[in-house]
């Protein structure tokens, strides 16, 4: 049999679940998943291999139709490139969501040159005339491949997804080798996991004027021989008022962060971890473009 291999790009608006496909098709847990929209800001990349296919699944941030800072601007395009560089687009959408007919991510469908599918998400949440009437909707706006509905939470018809995109895929060489589930490596997840931590814990701007940069990585071992990984991590916020509030009173609010950010930490490495966690305050980070490249913009 012929060796199948491609690139197969998530594309949509924040917080329609894309992050939660990506995990549930790749089957671990690659993206933070939140319930707040931004969460996803790089492209990142999950690869499944079989001895007959490799499928490199790529979770893009959310497209985000009006730029505030430079750091959205780098994000849309992160999502650009994925028009660009596929083999297989799943847009991802789900009921309730407006686009108008003259919305521009309507026309970069239409000229999409390789398989395209609807996935209409979270199934489990919407009545089926919805679901139906959805369908009926945008296939009048563009011409899919395939359409399929599925709640990527519940895993509701995701292998039947996985099926089509592995049909879809075209014939081609190993770009990775075959146990390699990502290309980040993994202190970009560590941040990851601590930025959801934020999200989840602190509320209204706070969480979305933040990024965390992992200034250090060591493996040890403990006296006891366990293995150990001792972490120091940077928590940039953009305004002097946020630095505050990370903390907390007298420090209470950035240790339970630290404490909740530790022990999904230690569950992602599967070793004992220590954390230490500074905040600093950077005047309009998110519009800063030296910052922003260091970051990986």
């Amino acid at each position: 049999m012929a060796h199948k291999s491609g690139f197969v790009n998530i594309i949509g608006r924040p917080n329609v679940g894309k992050s939660t496909l990506m995990n549930a098709l790749v089957g671990e847990r690659m993206s933070i998943i939140t319930n707040k929209p931004q969460t996803t800001r790089h492209r990142i990349i999950g690869i499944v291999s079989d001895e007959d296919y490799q499928i490199v699944f790529s979770d893009t941030p959310g497209i985000i139709q009006d730029p505030s800072y430079k750091m959205h601007e780098a994000m849309n395009r992160f999502v650009n490139t994925t028009f660009k560089d596929a083999d297989v687009m799943l847009f991802v959408t789900e009921a309730g969501e407006i686009y108008e007919d003259d919305d521009p991510v309507i026309f970069k469908l239409n000229n999409i040159k390789v398989p395209l599918f609807l996935v209409i998400n979270k199934t489990d949440k919407t009545e089926p005339e919805k679901i139906a009437e959805l369908i009926q909707v945008w296939n009048k706006r563009v011409i899919f491949t395939e359409t399929i509905p599925i709640s990527a939470l519940k895993k509701t018809n995701t292998e039947t997804l996985f099926k089509l995109i592995l049909e879809n895929t075209p014939e081609g060489p190993v770009y990775y080798p075959k146990d390699q589930l990502t290309d980040k490596p993994e202190r970009f997840f560590v941040s990851e996991i601590i930025r959801e931590k934020i999200l989840l814990q602190y509320k209204q701007e706070v969480p979305y004027s933040c990024e965390v940069v992992i200034e250090s990585f060591k493996e040890e071992k403990t006296t006891k021989g366990e293995d150990l990984v001792k972490i120091s991590a940077l928590i940039y916020v953009a305004r002097k008022t946020q630095k505050a509030i990370i903390i907390g009173k007298g420090g209470t609010a950035i240790k339970k962060l630290g404490t909740e950010a530790r022990k999904s930490i230690e569950t992602f490495l599967e070793s004992k971890v220590f954390l230490e966690m500074h905040v600093k305050y950077k005047d309009n980070w998110r519009d800063d473009e030296r910052l922003l490249k260091g970051f990986g913009y």
